[in-house]
């Protein structure tokens, strides 16, 4: 199916069942069931790892004959390589409305890229993140002074929570906000254009985590005033080991590189001393030592043309219609409580995690697995302060999977999370409402055990 055919026959109404707007692989991988018999694979835990986008598998396919290394070498396949490489960065700087000056950094995931801007930050620097972050963006900070901010309960009041407490800062130090775009737990959309420009009339940036904004939704760093960009290409449908850091150059150009090696330094020489003296680049290259994942940058450029060729107007459009078949067809299930910073109004991505009343969110997840071949997520999701205080739980709480057969409450600290995107048809997400109404009104069809922390079906 070309985009334009699968992007025509997403632009229905919201209350006819369309099919995915961009078809993934695994869309027709069978599982089998402990009750019997196999189902296809209803993979519901997008915010994770999505699926590669066909499109991103073909068009790495299509390039991996011709695959060679890049920047210096003479042959015919490291110029075509090179150009690839340099290409896709352009490509991802067109994606997020980078400015003319803006660096696009290619790293190994939205964890390495937030990682790679700390070790950047200039002597001083004081950090701050809010405890509602994924563990990714609230803690590569530990050498910078940093203040962590409490949950806010609504948009508002984050913004207001960021200008208190950057109205109390040195007003002459650099400072650094950190903040997500759409949260990894609830999927609430935060107020990122109005953090940014509380943190610059405070003379602080901001870095924003896309990890999860990225796939759902529109990201351009002129329209948000934010200063860097963090993301994942495995979130974005290209699950390939890339991931991007871009924004503004001078903190950059000024750190020292993140890995010290080949492709970072522009001279080496051997001083009379016998000591190495080294000139780095003052570009990209001066944080992306060694061999670079040159198929992880062509898969995100390509994932990154797919969505914007899709049209952002119509998988948006699409993704609420998910939403809204989940939040809807549990409405009447008054065991199943759905998690939310800012209230079940709030505009969010296609991520929602709720808990079920009497059940361990664990032995659910099995269940809904093993019975059902839908594939979810359970635990704290990389988010423990923000889950905790969802739950409402101490500190101290256990917080892994307890025996299914355990009391209620007992060793409980988890949720479960189900997540969805562009490649998601319908019948997965009817499958996913159908199947939480039929545990929650009778039950699991088999017997489940804990083995290494995890519920497991009982053999």
């Amino acid at each position: 199916m070309s985009v334009t055919t699968a992007t025509t026959a997403a632009a229905t109404t919201a209350d006819q069942p369309v099919c995915a707007p961009l078809p993934v692989l695994g869309r027709d991988v069978t599982v089998p069931l402990v009750t019997g018999g196999e189902v296809g694979y209803a993979a519901l835990d997008y915010a994770a790892s999505a699926p590669a986008l066909q499109r991103v598998w073909d068009d790495v396919a299509a390039y991996a004959p011709y695959y060679g290394s890049v920047h210096r070498g003479a042959g015919y396949l490291s110029q075509l390589s090179t150009d690839l490489f340099e290409n896709a960065r352009k490509t991802v700087a067109a994606f997020l409305g980078c400015r003319a000056d803006d660096q696009v950094i290619f790293t190994r995931s939205t964890t390495d890229s937030l990682n790679l801007l700390a070790r950047a930050l200039p002597a001083g620097c004081q950090v701050f993140v809010f405890e509602t972050e994924h563990h990714a963006s609230l803690l590569p900070w530990q050498d910078a002074r940093v203040t962590y901010l409490d949950a806010p309960r609504t948009p508002r009041q984050a913004v207001e929570t960021l200008e208190r407490a950057l109205a109390d800062r040195d007003p002459h130090g650099p400072a650094l906000v950190c903040v997500t775009g759409a949260s990894n737990v609830t999927g609430e959309l935060w107020p990122v254009r109005e953090l940014a420009a509380a943190a610059h009339a405070h003379g602080a940036r901001i870095v924003l985590d896309a990890a999860q904004l990225a796939p759902h939704h529109p990201v351009d760093l002129r329209d948000l005033d934010v200063d860097w960009v963090a993301f994942s290409g495995h979130k974005l449908y290209a699950p390939f080991g890339s991931g991007v850091l871009a924004g503004r150059a001078d903190w950059l150009r000024a750190a020292e590189p993140y890995l010290a090696g080949g492709g970072a330094s522009r001279k080496v020489t051997r001083r009379a001393d016998g000591a190495v003296e080294v000139e780095w680049h003052e570009s990209a290259a001066r944080h992306e030592a060694g061999s670079p994942n040159v198929i992880g940058a062509y898969s995100i450029a390509s994932a990154c043309r797919a969505l914007t060729e899709a049209g952002w107007d119509t998988l948006v459009a699409r993704e609420q219609h998910l939403l809204r078949a989940v939040r809807e067809g549990l409405a009447d299930v008054p065991e199943v409580r759905f998690l939310s910073l800012f209230g079940d109004d709030a505009p969010r991505v296609g991520v929602l995690s709720f808990v079920v009343e009497g059940w361990n969110s664990s032995h659910f997840a099995a269940a809904l697995s093993a019975e059902y071949g839908i594939g979810v997520r359970d635990g704290l999701f990389c988010a423990h302060p923000l889950v905790r205080t969802l739950l409402g739980s101490d500190p101290q709480t256990q917080g892994e999977c307890g025996a299914p057969e355990a009391a209620p409450g007992e060793k409980s600290l988890n949720a479960i999370r189900v997540s969805f995107g562009a490649g998601t048809p319908d019948e997965h997400v009817e499958r996913f409402v159908t199947a939480v109404r039929e545990l929650v009104a009778q039950g699991a069809k088999w017997r489940y055990r804990t083995e290494d922390g995890r519920c497991v079906p009982a053999v």
